[in-house]
């Protein structure tokens, strides 16, 4: 049974959508073999289905919402007498079939990026946690347990399952391994390698904690200073779409309808100010994105 209870776009609880989706397994089975990754995508973002189990959900919403589209706009449109109801419903229904299941199958890649943004703002603060308790004398396994029980986020919950499969006799390195394995961020995977190997190796894990804090440190500043450069040409691009062209453009469009007698439509202006509005949007958002999500 998968852990997450609701999908967005799938009509109905997953577990009763599984039982009807079985049946278009002989669709889903080819679709899935064209999406290798999905597999482990699904095993990162904590979905215990296989990938085959998965892309039937993402068919049987796709088929469920045409169906469902197509017969609100065919009643529609011959509610309101429209000559030709399938030319207006077919395409449209084929439209959101299509972005349902394009968004179903993104949709465990959506949750390992959201995953990996949250493992990659703490990581750091998480190392720098253990180390302050190695240190201070308090073995690796009280250590992930103060981790897990602090507000870190992914880290705290994935180091919580971990240490309670350890409590139940699993290996302290299996258990570390098997969390490594299901975590998408690279700084998290290397940062527990290191400490799988240095107690495979018997090492001071105080010292490799150290180390790893001063390495992520660096890395962190490095993209800090990277996302610094990239503002200014950022910067010089917004001035020039969003103030500079519109400005000028309109004054030159003043000045050459008082000159030609040409008039322009009041809608153009209402249109320039939604582009404006559209642009601006999208570039807050591009810069949103760019932002790294770590902190010193």
């Amino acid at each position: 049974m998968p852990e997450i209870k609701r999908i967005p776009f799938v009509p109905i609880p997953v577990d009763k959508a599984l039982k009807v989706s079985k049946k278009l397994m002989f669709l889903a089975a080819p679709l899935s073999r064209t999406n290798p990754s999905l597999e482990t995508k699904l095993f990162q973002a904590g979905i215990k289905l296989k990938a085959r189990e998965y892309t039937s959900l993402a068919v049987f919403s796709s088929i469920f919402w045409f169906f469902l589209i197509f017969s609100i706009f065919t009643s529609l449109s011959i509610a309101v007498k429209y000559s030709q109801p399938i030319k207006l419903s077919l395409p449209f229904s084929f439209f959101v079939s299509f972005l349902s299941y394009f968004y179903i199958i993104s949709y465990p890649n959506l949750l390992v990026i959201k995953k990996d943004k949250d493992i990659e703002r703490n990581i750091l603060f998480v190392v720098r946690h253990l180390y302050v308790q190695v240190k201070s004398g308090v073995p690796l396994f009280d250590a992930l347990v103060s981790v897990s029980k602090a507000n870190y986020g992914v880290i705290s919950k994935e180091l919580e399952e971990c240490t309670k499969k350890i409590i139940t006799g699993k290996e302290e390195t299996a258990a570390l391994e098997e969390m490594v394995f299901k975590n998408p961020n690279i700084h998290f995977r290397r940062t527990f390698w290191q400490i799988i190997n240095s107690l495979r190796a018997g090492a001071d894990i105080g010292n490799t904690l150290e180390i790893i804090a001063k390495n992520l440190s660096e890395e962190h500043k490095v993209k800090i200073r990277k996302y610094g450069s990239q503002l200014s040409p950022l910067a010089l691009m917004y001035m020039m779409i969003a103030i500079i062209v519109p400005t000028l453009g309109i004054n030159f469009l003043l000045i050459f309808s008082s000159f030609s007698g040409v008039s322009i439509p009041q809608t153009f202006f209402y249109l320039i100010i939604a582009v404006l509005l559209i642009f601006q949007y999208m570039f807050l958002g591009m810069i949103k994105s760019r932002r790294p999500s770590v902190e010193l």
